[in-house]
């Protein structure tokens, strides 16, 4: 018997599984502010995890709007994103169980990382030094970004409700949210990005 395939958005699938990550982490470590300095090996292993995924997905971005981009790095992408994805930086991500509003490029500019960014490179390449910059606060902000930079770069699937599978922990703000709705594989949200 044959498998027919369809291509499937992994980056999205990605997404899903360190969120889950993340969901299951809170169980031990409340995402409240008292523990926003909170680090850990698990920590560490999400936040560096979904740092290395928002590398490859604001690339993709970049190249999606700019076939010819040679970007490779944060401020490279930069000019790209802000101008084909004008809500980008100012995108607000939720976390409703949690009483939490984060806003996870609010900081970034041509020329400045991300708060965040700038603490994962610390802890990629001086984890010996650095390794109590792998913070709760730090994995929460980058595991947002990485939710605000994939239903950018599937922002035709994300507007029709074809990201399957519900978020457990994250979802954006009333000016975001297009809808829900109940197809024949399950649930989905619908999110205007543009």
């Amino acid at each position: 018997m044959a498998i027919n395939r369809t291509s499937a958005l992994i980056h999205w699938n990605y997404f899903l599984a360190l969120e889950e990550d993340l969901d299951r982490l809170a169980r031990y470590v409340d995402l409240s502010s008292q523990n926003d300095g909170t680090f850990s090996i698990e920590i560490a292993r999400l936040f560096l995890s979904a740092s290395a995924e928002v590398d490859v997905v604001l690339k993709q971005i970049s190249l999606k709007h700019n076939p010819v981009s040679k970007a490779s790095s944060i401020n490279a992408y930069y000019p790209d994103i802000v101008q084909h994805c004008p809500n980008f930086v100012g995108f607000s991500v939720l976390a409703p169980r949690h009483g939490l509003t984060l806003n996870p490029w609010a900081s970034w500019t041509d020329s400045t990382p991300p708060f965040w960014w700038q603490d994962h490179n610390k802890v990629k390449h001086h984890r010996h030094n650095h390794f109590d910059k792998a913070t709760l606060k730090n994995c929460l902000n980058s595991v947002a970004a990485l939710f605000v930079s994939v239903i950018h770069l599937y922002s035709t699937e994300a507007a029709q409700g074809g990201l399957l599978s519900i978020p457990r922990i994250f979802n954006v703000g009333d000016a975001h949210f297009g809808g829900t709705s109940m197809g024949r594989y399950g649930h989905s949200f619908h999110y205007n990005v543009a």
